[in-house]
C-alpha cells in the first residue's frame, strides 16, 4: 500500500498544474513582461538528464529524459524507482498542455504523433504573481509558482526561466513530500537492457543474452533493435541485408507488430525446426521488451510465408519463455 501511495503521489506531484492558476510571468529586470514565451520557463533540451532529490517519500526521486521532440510537442520518461512513465506535452496559445500519460512504460514508443483529446494545462503565461526564490543544489532561481488544489491535497510547482521544473511540494494533511532539482545532465543517453533471445545449436531451445542499449532523444526503436541484433550476428537471427520496416506497440490491444523485409526469409537457409525457433526468439525478444505475449510479424506488408510455417490474417507469434535455457 506504502507504493501503491507513492507511486500516485509522484505521478500527481510531476509536472502538474491548475488551469485556472494565475501565471503571468513578471521579469526581474523590469522589462516588458509580455516578451516570454513558456517554452523559456519549459526548456525542451534533446539528450537531458533530469535528477531530482526527493523527500517525504522513497518515490520523491526521479530522473526525466526528453524521449521524443516533434514539433510544438515532445514525449518525457520519468522513473521514480518505483515505475516508469511517458507523457506527452504540447506548447500551444503559450500554454503547456500535457495530452497524455502512461505508467508502467518500460520500452520506447513515440506517441507524440497520435491523436488526443482534451488535455491539462501545465503552465501558461502571462503570469501576474511574484517570483519565489528556489534554492536548489544547481544554484537559487527565481521561480514561478504554480499551485493545484484538490480533495487530496495541494501541489506546488516551481519554473525557472531557461531551466524548467525546478521543484515539486505535495501536502496532505499533516504529509508532505517534496522533490527538487539535483543535477542538469547533457549529452546523456538513456540506457536499458534488451534481453535477445536466441536459438540453442541443441535445435530444441532458446538462449538469451541481455545487452545494454543506448537511445538519443528521436532515436527510432526499430533501428536500434536492428543495430543490437546484427551486432550479435554470430546468432544469425537477422541476416546482414535483413531489414525492419515498421516496428510499433498497438496500444488497443497491448500487442506490438513488427515488418520485415523479404531478406528474412530469403537468406534465412533454415528448416522448419529451425525457423520456429527464429521466429520464436523474435516474438520472445519483442515481448519481454514491450512487455506483451502477441506480436503480429509480417513481411514487406504481407502475411508470412516461408514455405515451412505460414501466419493467417491476425495470427501472431506468441511470447513463450518455457523453452529458454536457465528459464
Amino acid at each position: 500500500m506504502k507504493k501503491l501511495i507513492g507511486l500516485s503521489l509522484i505521478i500527481l506531484m510531476l509536472f502538474t498544474a491548475c488551469e485556472n492558476s494565475n501565471t503571468d510571468v513578471p521579469d526581474n529586470n523590469n522589462d516588458n513582461q509580455n516578451e516570454y514565451s513558456i517554452e523559456e520557463f519549459f526548456p525542451v533540451i534533446e539528450n537531458t538528464k533530469y535528477s531530482y532529490k526527493g523527500e517525504g517519500n522513497e518515490f520523491a526521486a526521479y530522473t526525466v529524459f526528453i524521449d521524443y521532440i516533434s514539433n510544438n510537442r515532445f514525449q518525457t520518461r520519468t522513473n521514480n524507482g518505483g515505475t516508469e512513465t511517458v507523457k506527452v506535452y504540447e506548447f500551444k496559445d503559450n500554454q503547456l498542455i500535457e495530452l497524455y500519460s502512461r505508467g508502467e512504460t518500460y520500452f520506447r514508443e513515440d506517441f507524440t504523433n497520435r491523436e488526443f483529446q482534451g488535455g491539462n494545462v501545465v503552465l501558461k503565461l502571462p503570469y501576474t504573481g511574484e517570483l519565489k526564490q528556489i534554492v536548489t543544489s544547481q544554484g537559487n532561481f527565481n521561480a514561478i509558482e504554480v499551485i493545484t488544489e484538490s480533495d487530496q491535497g495541494t501541489s506546488t510547482n516551481y519554473y525557472a526561466k531557461d531551466v524548467g521544473l525546478v521543484k515539486s511540494i505535495y501536502k496532505s494533511n499533516d504529509y508532505e513530500v517534496s522533490s527538487t532539482l539535483d543535477s542538469l545532465e547533457q549529452n546523456v543517453p538513456l540506457i536499458q537492457t534488451v534481453t535477445l533471445y536466441y536459438p540453442d545449436i541443441d535445435g530444441v531451445h532458446l538462449n538469451s543474452v541481455d545487452v545494454q542499449v543506448s537511445f538519443n532523444t528521436n532515436d527510432s526503436t526499430k533501428d536500434v533493435i536492428e543495430k543490437t541484433v546484427k551486432d550479435l550476428s554470430v546468432y544469425e537471427l537477422f541476416s546482414i541485408n535483413t531489414e525492419i520496416n515498421e516496428l510499433y506497440f498497438d496500444e488497443n490491444d497491448e500487442s506490438v507488430h513488427i515488418d520485415l523485409s523479404n531478406n528474412f526469409i530469403e537468406e534465412m537457409n533454415a528448416g522448419s525446426g529451425f525457423e520456429s525457433l527464429m521466429l520464436q526468439s523474435i516474438a520472445n525478444t519483442l515481448g519481454s521488451y514491450y512487455g506483451v505475449e502477441n506480436i503480429y510479424l509480417t513481411i514487406d506488408g504481407n502475411l508470412y510465408e516461408s514455405g515451412h510455417i505460414s501466419l493467417k490474417e491476425n495470427e501472431p507469434l506468441k511470447a513463450d519463455y518455457s523453452i529458454v535455457n536457465n528459464q
